[in-house]
């Protein structure tokens, strides 16, 4: 069965070439892909593969850099560097923060 990363053949018209500006947070998940892969916890084989994987509405709606959080966030689950409950227990703790400027 093929998913939604399967495009060959089809038409979906031109391709935006433009530099996009990465956000800070773009630049986070970049910086984190990167160390934890060159630290060997992954490769970027198994990146893709969790990529790959997210369901069809998350893979067709996430940004770019959505797409590569989903997958750090599945493969450090799988991995055994954190549970799920680590995750949604720091990010309710950074939610309840006041906002930061």
């Amino acid at each position: 069965m093929l998913g939604p990363h399967d495009l060959g053949g089809r038409d979906l018209g031109s391709i935006d070439r433009t530099d996009h500006k990465r956000s800070m947070r773009d630049q986070r998940v970049d910086a984190m892909q990167y160390t934890l892969r060159d630290r060997g916890y992954w490769s970027v084989d198994e990146v893709r593969r969790a990529i790959e994987s997210l369901p069809n509405r998350d893979y067709l709606s996430f940004a770019y850099y959505q797409k590569w959080l989903a997958a750090l966030r599945l493969l450090a689950i799988e991995k055994g560097l954190l549970s799920e409950a680590e995750i949604e227990g720091r990010i309710a703790q950074l939610r309840a923060q006041p906002t930061r400027r």
